[in-house]
């Protein structure tokens, strides 16, 4: 007799897989074969991750067309199931998926578009946070200045293409095809900044030098290494000031 780990584990592979293998002995048939069983949970299990997947990307789901979106996301699903029951954590890894997927070889920008759909889902869906007072900065010597490293708002994410991705996004959301084949697809780099404001997300573009300070710093880096990663950009203070009045940093520490 297995244990309930092993027949979950039977279960699991069963659902993943198309034949019923070692869960098959541990399912009473009742008028229905075990295969015919598990390929309806099967069906329902990838049905379900595939729609949640749909609300996550919209975007690369009107770009490649309902059909092709349920086949690509029920081949992912079976790839990397859910790893907790929390559906708006799933989907993380799936524009790595659609940069190997052959059938999607074709459109070089769609794993970018995947990749700016789940800024945006992240950015919705990401826990409140308190701004960080920056009166506390004064507490900072000015020996440990360079040391500060920043903690972003959850909603706060940074990302780069070589094609204009956030046009291609607003263009497909809003279902303009004239603004959509009006697009130069050789018009990147595009350099963008994804956050929430207030019930809103807002996807904007930054200059190159301005976006690698705001990547590195909301990713931790210190101040620093961010502005050696900026390379010399103009009135860095102006921008680092920016970012700290718009609330887009919650806490710091001094790395050692």
């Amino acid at each position: 007799m297995p244990s309930l780990r092993e027949l979950q584990h039977a279960v699991r592979r069963g659902l993943l897989q198309d034949g019923e293998g070692s869960a098959a002995a541990h399912i009473l048939a009742c008028g229905l074969a075990p295969r015919q069983r598990l390929s309806i949970y099967r069906n329902t299990m990838l049905g379900t991750l595939a729609n949640a997947l749909r609300l996550s990307f919209p975007a690369v789901h009107r770009l490649v067309g309902a059909d092709f979106f349920e086949g690509a996301a029920r081949i992912f699903a079976r790839e990397r199931p859910p790893r907790c029951a929390d559906l708006n954590s799933y989907g993380a890894e799936f524009a790595d998926f659609l940069q190997r997927f052959e059938p999607a070889a074709t459109l070089a920008y769609l794993p970018d578009v995947a990749r700016l759909d789940w800024a945006v889902h992240r950015a919705l869906h990401a826990e409140d946070a308190i701004a960080l007072d920056v009166s506390q900065l004064a507490a900072v010597a000015p020996s440990d200045q360079d040391r500060v490293c920043f903690v972003a708002h959850p909603s706060i994410s940074t990302l780069r293409s070589n094609f204009p991705v956030d046009e291609i996004w607003r263009a497909v959301l809003h279902q303009d095809d004239a603004a959509l084949a009006a697009i130069d697809l050789g018009s990147g780099p595009a350099c963008l900044m994804v956050e929430r404001l207030g019930d809103d997300v807002e996807v904007a573009r930054l200059e190159e030098h301005a976006w690698r300070l705001a990547s590195a710093l909301f990713g931790g880096l210190s101040l620093g290494a961010a502005l050696d990663a900026a390379q010399s950009i103009a009135a860095p203070a102006l921008l680092l000031s920016d970012h700290l009045m718009a609330g887009r940093c919650i806490s710091f520490h001094v790395a050692l």
